[in-house]
C-alpha cells in the first residue's frame, strides 16, 4: 500500500512538468497585502534542450483550426478540357494530393481540403487556418511549379544579347520529374543569399552529368513555369546530382519555391473561383459556450462524486485535474490543432475518464462489503474493474481510429474536422486509461493508508 520513492518522485516530476507546460505565456502576479508588495510576471519557460549534438526546441502554444482562429478559404476549379473523361477523377485526386503536399510542407496546421463536384465542374475547397494573406495562400497552392533545364541550341549561331540567348535555348530533358528533393540553402561566400538546393534522382543525376559535361564553358538555364530564373555558366562536369537555383530570393520566396518543387506540378490548370478571409468570431463564440458548458458539467460531476463517494470523490476530482493537464500538455507537444469538434472530443473523453473512476469505486465498495481489508479491497477493486474499463475504452478507441482514417480510405471520413474530433477523443481515452489506472490507484493508496 506504500508509494515507492521512485514512483513518488516520478509522479511529482510529471505533475510539475504538466503544470509548467500549461502556464499562461505571461501570467501577471500582483500581491499587495500588509508588508508584502509583489508585482511580477511569471512566464511559461520555453521547451528547449541542448544535449551534445541533439537539440530540441518546441513551440508549446496550442494550435487552433480555421473555425477558432480564422484564416483563408479558396475554391479552385480544375480545367479538364484536355483530360479524357476516363482520367478526370484520377486527375482530380492527383491535384488534391499535390495541393495537400504543398500545404503540409509549408507548415499550415490542420488544413481542410475537400473535393466538390458540380455537374461537369471539378473543384477543390482549401481551408488554411492562420493564413490571413490571401495573396500568399494563392501563391502557395496555385503555382504549377514546372521546372526544366535548357541548353544552347548547337544549330544556331552564338547569341549576341540576353534576349537572343533566351530564344536560343532548348529543353535538355531534365525536369522536375527527375527531382528527388529541394531545400532552402544560403550562400556561403559571404552574401548569405537564399538559394534553393536541388538533389536529383539517380536517373536525373545521370542526365545532369551528361548536360554539364557537354556544356562546360556554356550556360545552362533553369526555367520555372517558362520563366528563366538563372543561367549559370558550367565550370565543370557535375556528377553528384546536385544543383543550386539562384534568383535573388528572399528566405520566404526560397521556401515557397522549395515547397512547390517538392510537391510537384499540378496535373491540370486551375482557376480560382472564390477566395475569402474567414474570421474567428463565430468560432470564438462557440468555443466560449462550449467551455462554459464543459465547466458547468465538470463542476456538477465533481460535486456529485464528492457527495456520493466522499474522500474517494476528492481522489477522482484530483485525477481529473491531472488528466486535463496531461492532455493539454500533449496537445502542445505533439502538437494537436484544436478545432471546435476537437474540443468536443476532449470534453467527451473527460466523461470517459469519470466513468473509469466510478467503475473502480463501485468494485472497491463491493469488496469492502464482503469484509475485505482496505489494502486488499483496493487491489481487488482495481483488478476486477480493469476488464470493464479496458473493453469500454478499446471499443471507443476503435471508433476513433475509424473516424481518424489514417490510411485515407475513400469509403471512410476524410474531413479534417471529423479527424480533429477523432484525434482528441482517442488521445483523451489513452490518457484517461493512464490516469484512471495509475494515478487514481496511487492517490487512493495514499488516501486510505493506515485503514484496516
Amino acid at each position: 500500500m506504500k508509494l515507492r520513492p521512485i514512483a513518488l518522485v516520478a509522479f511529482l516530476l510529471l505533475l510539475v512538468s504538466v503544470v509548467l507546460l500549461n502556464l499562461p505565456e505571461n501570467l501577471p502576479v500582483n500581491i499587495h497585502q500588509g508588508p508584502i508588495n509583489l508585482s511580477t510576471t511569471i512566464r511559461r519557460p520555453p521547451l528547449k534542450f541542448d544535449l551534445g549534438p541533439w537539440h530540441l526546441s518546441r513551440d508549446t502554444t496550442i494550435r487552433q483550426g480555421l473555425d477558432l482562429q480564422g484564416g483563408t478559404e479558396v475554391v479552385l476549379k480544375l480545367d479538364m478540357t484536355n483530360i479524357p473523361d476516363s482520367d478526370r477523377d484520377s486527375a482530380w485526386k492527383s491535384a488534391e494530393e499535390v495541393i495537400r503536399r504543398r500545404v503540409d510542407l509549408f507548415g499550415v496546421a490542420e488544413p481542410v481540403i475537400q473535393r466538390i463536384k458540380e455537374k461537369d465542374d471539378y473543384r477543390l475547397s482549401v481551408q488554411l487556418p492562420g493564413i490571413k494573406n490571401i495573396d500568399s495562400a494563392l501563391s502557395l497552392i496555385g503555382q504549377t511549379a514546372q521546372l526544366d533545364f535548357r541548353e544552347l541550341n548547337p544549330d544556331l549561331p552564338e547569341a549576341s544579347s540576353a534576349a537572343e540567348l533566351l530564344t536560343n535555348l532548348i529543353p535538355t530533358g531534365l525536369t522536375g520529374q527527375d527531382l528527388r528533393r529541394a531545400q532552402v540553402q544560403f550562400d556561403q561566400r559571404g552574401t548569405g543569399e537564399a538559394l534553393v538546393g536541388l538533389e536529383f534522382s539517380e536517373d536525373g543525376a545521370k542526365k545532369f552529368a551528361d548536360i554539364t559535361q557537354r556544356n562546360i564553358g556554356k550556360p545552362v538555364a533553369i526555367f520555372l513555369d517558362d520563366i528563366p530564373l538563372s543561367a549559370p555558366i558550367v565550370q565543370q562536369e557535375i556528377t553528384d546530382g546536385n544543383a543550386v537555383i539562384t534568383g535573388g530570393f528572399t528566405t520566404e520566396q526560397a521556401r515557397e519555391l522549395a515547397v512547390q518543387l517538392n510537391a510537384g506540378a499540378l496535373p491540370t490548370p486551375i482557376e480560382i473561383v472564390s477566395e475569402r478571409s474567414v474570421g474567428p468570431t463565430l468560432g470564438a463564440e462557440s468555443v466560449q459556450k462550449s467551455i462554459s458548458a464543459g465547466l458547468i458539467g465538470l463542476t456538477v460531476v465533481v460535486i456529485f462524486m464528492v457527495a456520493y463517494y466522499g474522500k474517494l470523490g476528492l481522489v477522482a476530482a484530483s485525477s481529473l485535474l491531472i488528466y486535463g493537464l496531461i492532455t493539454l500538455s500533449l496537445y502542445r507537444l505533439i502538437p494537436i490543432t484544436l478545432t471546435l469538434p476537437g474540443l468536443a472530443g476532449f470534453i467527451l473523453s473527460v466523461g470517459m475518464a469519470v466513468d473509469s473512476n466510478i467503475l473502480i469505486f463501485e468494485r472497491l465498495k463491493e469488496e469492502l462489503r464482503l469484509g475485505k481489508p482496505w489494502a486488499l479491497a483496493v487491489e481487488l477493486g482495481f483488478g476486477r474493474a480493469w476488464d470493464s474499463i479496458k473493453d469500454a475504452n478499446l471499443a471507443t478507441l476503435i471508433t476513433a481510429f475509424i473516424l481518424f482514417n489514417p490510411l485515407n480510405w475513400s469509403f471512410l471520413p476524410l474531413s479534417g474536422l471529423v479527424r480533429g474530433f477523432a484525434i482528441t477523443l482517442g488521445l483523451g481515452i489513452i490518457v484517461s486509461l493512464f490516469t484512471g489506472v495509475v494515478i487514481s490507484r496511487s492517490l487512493i493508496r495514499f488516501a486510505v493508508r493506515g485503514k484496516k
